[in-house]
């Protein structure tokens, strides 16, 4: 990693851990840190631009929508201003203000006004900390933020069509498995992301399956 490249890395560490030392446990560092891996690991393969995968991971959740009051601007704006001190180019600001603004899964109920493989590599990279056993533990994490039942026979799961239903639904924990996260394995665009997400979608199905015979008594 050349220097100029790392110094911007470590800065924006310092600077994404300071803002989100508050934040709900599911969108903390940790989750940053561990799409900023899975981004790299998966841009070994697809060749990004190694400076807009790294700052767009580190990013894109540096003002989540869900925790400010549906707020779609304050991400982008946070991230471009964090950027024009570092001197960086507008392509790469725009670059990476835009990846924030259109890897959220509720984007994709609308047709996407912006598209780059860099999007893809760093939405992959988002998209597998939702599912398997840290998915799990996200989903229930925030579930319990949000004081939601954690599973009702009697509601059954939503398949929703529009970007405001999916935003303003309030259902179970258990139903969000099938209203989302089940639903992204097929949602995945790089190759080595489908590969990793493969493992991940099986060991939810394999916890559902031992969910609902616990839910039963056996």
């Amino acid at each position: 990693m050349e220097a100029a490249l790392k110094t911007i890395i470590e800065e924006t560490i310092l600077f994404v851990k300071q803002e989100l030392q508050e934040a709900e446990a599911g969108h903390d560092w940790f989750h940053i840190e561990r799409v900023y891996k899975n981004a790299l690991q998966i841009n070994e393969s697809e060749k990004g631009n190694d400076l807009i995968v790294a700052l767009g991971s580190l990013l894109h959740d540096i003002a989540d929508p869900k925790f400010h009051n549906g707020d779609e601007d304050l991400g982008p704006t946070i991230a471009y201003k964090f950027m024009s001190k570092l001197g960086l180019e507008s392509s790469v600001k725009d670059h990476v203000a835009n990846i924030i603004r259109h890897i959220s899964y509720k984007q994709s109920f609308e047709n996407q006004a912006f598209d780059s493989l860099e999007l893809h590599i760093v939405r992959d990279a988002d998209r597998l900390d939702a599912i398997g056993a840290i998915g799990i533990a996200r989903a229930f994490t925030y579930g319990g933020f949000k004081n939601r039942v954690l599973y009702d026979p009697n509601i059954k799961p939503t398949e929703f069509t529009n970007k405001e239903a999916y935003k303003n639904s309030n259902g179970t924990t258990i139903n969000h498995f099938y209203e989302k996260l089940l639903l992204l394995k097929d949602k995945f665009h790089t190759n080595k992301g489908k590969e990793l997400a493969l493992k991940r979608h099986q060991f939810m199905e394999e916890y559902l399956q031992q969910f609902y015979a616990e839910w039963e008594g056996k």
